[in-house]
């Protein structure tokens, strides 16, 4: 029981950290937004050097809150794992124990018994068929987060397309 419940130490610890990245992605996320809108504040005020700056650290607060997403995404996927794992390890002990179970009903001619250890035998496969469908269907879950790589001067262009002032903001660039 020992390395069992170790394994189950190690996955409430994985879980726990998938939920802080969870966290700083989210915290992340709203330094982004508010960093969007320095970029239409720096707009409004004319502000040409100021509001490229605010366009890198908006983006640069998505790639963190993408990466962010993604390690809780593959730390998910190392605890499915691990629990299945951990699963499997309960399913193969008694599995162990029914044959032994079969062994001595065996032995003994008991047919009543062995009918019985036949059934706990079939019951248990069911079980492993229904942990490997669980793992497959939980890991196609788990697909990699693509970040569209995003260029300062398009997030400005759409920002100050959202004010409505484009052309007013191209000017200013321009003298």
């Amino acid at each position: 029981m020992g390395n069992t419940e170790k394994l189950m130490n190690q996955i409430m610890e994985l879980k726990f950290t998938s939920k802080s990245f969870q966290r700083q992605s989210r915290k992340c996320e709203k330094e982004e937004k508010a960093e969007k809108l320095k970029i239409k504040k720096a707009m409004e005020k004319g502000n040409v050097d100021g509001s490229p700056i605010y366009a890198e650290n908006a983006i640069r607060k998505h790639t963190e809150q993408m990466n962010y997403l993604r390690l809780a995404s593959r730390l998910d996927a190392v605890v499915v794992r691990l629990d299945t794992q951990a699963k499997m390890f309960t399913i193969n002990k008694s599995m162990g124990n029914i044959v032994k179970s079969l062994e001595s009903s065996l032995a003994t001619g008991n047919l009543q018994k062995m009918s019985e250890t036949m059934d706990l035998f079939e019951k248990q496969f069911v079980n492993i068929e229904v942990q490997a469908e669980f793992m497959e269907t939980a890991m196609a879950g788990y697909t990699s987060l693509s970040t569209p790589e995003g260029e300062v001067n398009s997030l400005m262009q759409q920002v100050a397309e959202d004010l409505g002032f484009i052309s007013r903001y191209i000017a200013q660039i321009m003298h």
